[in-house]
C-alpha cells in the first residue's frame, strides 16, 4: 500500500473519470474527490436536451451511482468548495476552514456560465444553465408549455434550450447579436441551416439586436428591453452568453493561466505536482505543435472532459503518452442530430465541402485548409465520426484531398 495522496478538485465528468482511471491503473493510495455541488458526478449534455424535456431520468446521466465511490475506496466529498491552494505546503483550503493535503493534485473545476452583462439578471424567471439544480428550476418553468421564452444568446446551449422549449409547446424567441446562430462555431453558411431549422419549427429569431435590460414587475421578469426601446415580452429568460473557465483557484496559487489553466501535452501545469483536465485545461496539442500552428487549445465539450480526466490520471502515474485526442462535440435539436470532429479554429478560414443532401439535412460537411481536412460535421448521417477523425489525422500527416471526390457520396471516405 502506498501512502501517497491524490486530491481531485472538481467532481464532474473529468474528475470522476480521473478517479476511476487511477484505481483501474492500480493506484492504491488515498483519493479525495472534492465536489462543490451536493450531487455525485454527472454528465451535463442532457441538461439542455433530454433531461430538460422530461425524457431522461435524473439517475440516467450519473457517471456512477453514489455508492460506487466508497466501494472503490474513493473519498467523494460533496459540497466542498476549494477556496485556496498552498503549493508549498501542498494544501487545498476549503470553504469553512478545513484543508486537504496532497502529494499530487488534479484541477478539474470546470466552467462558470457568464451572467447577463445587463441589468435585470436577478429577476425571478431569469435562468442560467450549468448545473442540475439550475436545470431543475428551468425544467419546471418550461414544463406544460404556453410560456413566452426568450433566449439571450445563440450558441450551442441557447439553441438546444430553444429547441427543447419549443418542443414542450412554449413560444420561443432567440435574440442574436449577429445574423445567424452558431456562426462563430460553424460559419455563416451552415449557421443559416440551423436558423432555417428553428424557424421551420416556429422559433422566432431576432438577428442583429442589442439587449439593454431585462425588465420586470414585482421582482419577476416581464420582458427584455432592446436598444431602440422595443420590449420583447417574456415569462422566462435564459441567459446563454457563454461560459468562463473556473481558473481563480489556479491563478491565485500562481499557476500559469490565460484562457484556462495552461498545461503541456501531458496535461501537467507549470507545477510538476499539479495537473488540469476538462473545461479549464488549455493544453498544447501535439498535432498542432508539430505543424507549427498555435498549439494551445481549450474545449468545454463533454468529450473533452470524458477523455482528459483519465488521460491526466495516467500522466499522474507516469505515463508519458501525449494527449492528442481530436476535439469532438455533438448536438440534438428538433429532428437534427449532429457530430463535429476536428479543429474549429482551423476551420474558420477553410473551404467548405459538402457531400450528401443538405436540403434534406442528411449530409457531411468538411472544412479543407490548404488541401487537408481540418474538421468534419456529420448531420443525420451516423457511424462516420471515426472516418472523419482519420481524415483529420491524415491531413496532419501530409495527406491532401481532392474536394470533388470528398463531395461525392459514391466515393468511400477511406478512398478520398
Amino acid at each position: 500500500m502506498t501512502s501517497e495522496r491524490i486530491v481531485i478538485v472538481g467532481a464532474g465528468l473529468a474528475g470522476a473519470g480521473a478517479a476511476a482511471e487511477l484505481r483501474e491503473r492500480g493506484f492504491d493510495g488515498d483519493i479525495a474527490l472534492l465536489g462543490a455541488e451536493a450531487h455525485p458526478p454527472y454528465i451535463r449534455p442532457p441538461l439542455s436536451k433530454g433531461y430538460l424535456a422530461g425524457d431522461e431520468a435524473r439517475d440516467s446521466f450519473e457517471v456512477h451511482p453514489l455508492g460506487w465511490y466508497a466501494e472503490h475506496g474513493i473519498r467523494f466529498v460533496p459540497g466542498s468548495t476549494a477556496v485556496s491552494l498552498d503549493r508549498e505546503a501542498r494544501l487545498v483550503g476549503l470553504a469553512g476552514g478545513d484543508a486537504v493535503g496532497y502529494d499530487r493534485l488534479l484541477l478539474a473545476t470546470g466552467s462558470t456560465p457568464n451572467p447577463l452583462p445587463v441589468p435585470g439578471g436577478e429577476l425571478a424567471g431569469v435562468h442560467l444553465l450549468r448545473t442540475v439544480d439550475q436545470a431543475d428550476t428551468l425544467r419546471a418553468a418550461l414544463a406544460g408549455g404556453g410560456r413566452r421564452v426568450v433566449l439571450i444568446g445563440s450558441g450551442w446551449i441557447g439553441m438546444e434550450v430553444a429547441a427543447t422549449a419549443r418542443t414542450l409547446g412554449d413560444e420561443v424567441t432567440v435574440l442574436l447579436r449577429g445574423e445567424v446562430p452558431l456562426a462563430s462555431q460553424l460559419g455563416a453558411e451552415l449557421g443559416g441551416d440551423f436558423a432555417r431549422l428553428h424557424e421551420e419549427h416556429g422559433v422566432v429569431l431576432r438577428p442583429g439586436v442589442v439587449v439593454r435590460e431585462v425588465i420586470g414587475e414585482g421582482g419577476a421578469v416581464t420582458g427584455v428591453l432592446l436598444d431602440g426601446g422595443e420590449v420583447v415580452p417574456a415569462d422566462v429568460v435564459v441567459a446563454a452568453v457563454g461560459a468562463a473557465p473556473a481558473t481563480a483557484l489556479a491563478a491565485s496559487a500562481g499557476l500559469v493561466t490565460g484562457d484556462g489553466v495552461h498545461v503541456d501535452e501531458h496535461l501537467r501545469t507549470s507545477d510538476e505536482r499539479i495537473w488540469a483536465a476538462g473545461d479549464i485545461a488549455a493544453a498544447v496539442h501535439p498535432l498542432l505543435a508539430a505543424a507549427g500552428l498555435p498549439a494551445r487549445i481549450r474545449s468545454e465539450h463533454w468529450a473533452n472532459a470524458e477523455k482528459t480526466g483519465p488521460a491526466a490520471a495516467r500522466s499522474m502515474l507516469g505515463d508519458e503518452t501525449p494527449y492528442d485526442a481530436i476535439p469532438y462535440f455533438y448536438t440534438d435539436q428538433f429532428d437534427l442530430g449532429m457530430e463535429y470532429t476536428g479543429f474549429p479554429r482551423l476551420a474558420a478560414d477553410a473551404e467548405l465541402v459538402v457531400r450528401g443532401d443538405r436540403a434534406g439535412r442528411e449530409f457531411v460537411a468538411f472544412w479543407v485548409r490548404q488541401g487537408a481536412v481540418v474538421a468534419g460535421m456529420n448531420v443525420n448521417v451516423w457511424d462516420i465520426a471515426d472516418d472523419i477523425e482519420r481524415l483529420v489525422r491524415a491531413g496532419f500527416a501530409g495527406q491532401r484531398v481532392d474536394p470533388s471526390r470528398l463531395a461525392d457520396p459514391a466515393v468511400p471516405l477511406g478512398e478520398v
